[in-house]
């Protein structure tokens, strides 16, 4: 790549922002050097929140500020993503015993299948351009062990001491959670209230978002037909982005035809019971008071109280209300922002 030739991630960038002026965007753009274009794209480095409340603390599993359309996002689906059983008995037991309880509580509760989290890696296309890519590294679980291993009181003795991340939470369910930055015609930035009834951070401000559905593209469990499982993976990869469009077209009753493709960002972690979720930045192209007005006849509403759409500066403040893993989210936003300012 020559000095002077603008790479996609660049170009990708300006596409986003072009309607948005950034602090320096008065500033004529300058292209980027490979080096430069390196530190901006690939910081899949660790980095951690300090915060007084321990469930507002995060990790950053992997962060790409320029941010990826769905074509240089893919999915490798195996079973070796799998969760692994733990070798204490009475550790593997406590799952059905917390569910049951749960069950007991909430009759309505329903173990449905979800994709489980198991790493992910960067590579470089074949293309000429050679642009860096990410496959998500995905296996299965379903909500009854996420219930007993996650959020199981006892969910730090599922862990294994180590620095690999996907050795360390090897025995945990660790669904892969979604969440989108959505932001208005009128620059806005779209977060909800989660009720007090919901079983995980209720009452906390929230992205939309939720999970990407295995049923949705017709996965109840592993095939192993070869032919099968190459056109299975592609139908995985896509529902990573449509899943994120479906989950904020529930939750806030914005239609998907308002909705711009998703951009990935990243994927951040909770550090309380380690919860995965990958995030994208999603425009919108209605103002803040409409989506205000189409909140009241969304499909999910049930999930949230109230829809609040803030400016930059209004979503530092409410931050700390934020759970660690969408605490990683707005991170990996401003890491964008960051970014597409340095252009």
């Amino acid at each position: 790549m020559t000095p002077h030739r603008r790479p996609a991630e660049y170009l990708l960038l300006l596409r986003i922002f072009r309607r948005r002026p950034l602090d320096n965007s008065s500033a004529p753009p300058l292209p980027l050097p490979a080096p430069s274009l390196h530190r901006l794209c690939y910081m899949a480095t660790g980095a951690s929140a300090a915060a007084e409340d321990p469930g507002m603390a995060y990790k950053l599993l992997l962060s790409w500020p320029a941010g990826l359309p769905r074509s240089r996002v893919s999915v490798e689906f195996d079973p070796s993503f799998d969760r692994i059983p733990h070798p204490d008995a009475s550790l593997e037991e406590s799952i059905d015993e917390i569910w049951n309880q749960r069950l007991q509580q909430n009759p309505s509760l329903y173990s449905g299948t979800k994709f489980r989290y198991g790493g992910h890696a960067s590579h470089q296309n074949d293309e000429s351009n050679k642009e860096y890519c990410v496959s998500l590294h995905l296996g299965l679980t379903d909500y009854r062990t996420f219930v007993g291993t996650n959020l199981s009181p006892s969910w730090e003795k599922f862990l294994v001491p180590s620095e690999d991340d996907s050795v360390c939470c090897q025995h945990l369910s660790n669904p892969l959670g979604n969440g989108a930055i959505v932001e208005t015609s009128d620059e806005k930035i779209i977060v909800l209230q989660r009720s007090n009834n919901v079983g995980e951070s209720p009452g906390c401000y929230v992205f939309p978002g939720g999970h990407s559905e295995p049923q949705e593209v017709g996965i109840l469990a592993h095939q192993n037909d070869v032919e099968d499982v190459a056109h299975l993976i592609e139908r995985v990869s896509d529902e990573m982005f449509d899943g994120i469009i479906r989950e904020v077209v529930e939750e806030t009753g914005v239609p998907a035809s308002s909705l711009s493709e998703p951009i990935f960002i990243g994927v951040s972690r909770r550090e309380t019971n380690v919860r995965p979720a990958a995030f994208f930045y999603v425009r919108c192209n209605v103002d803040s008071s409409t989506v205000t007005e189409l909140y009241s006849r969304a499909q999910d509403g049930y999930e949230s109280t109230k829809l609040y759409a803030v400016s930059i500066e209004e979503l530092r403040e409410m931050s700390q209300g934020l759970p660690g893993c969408h605490q990683g989210g707005f991170a990996l936003y401003e890491l964008m922002r960051n970014a597409a300012g340095n252009l």
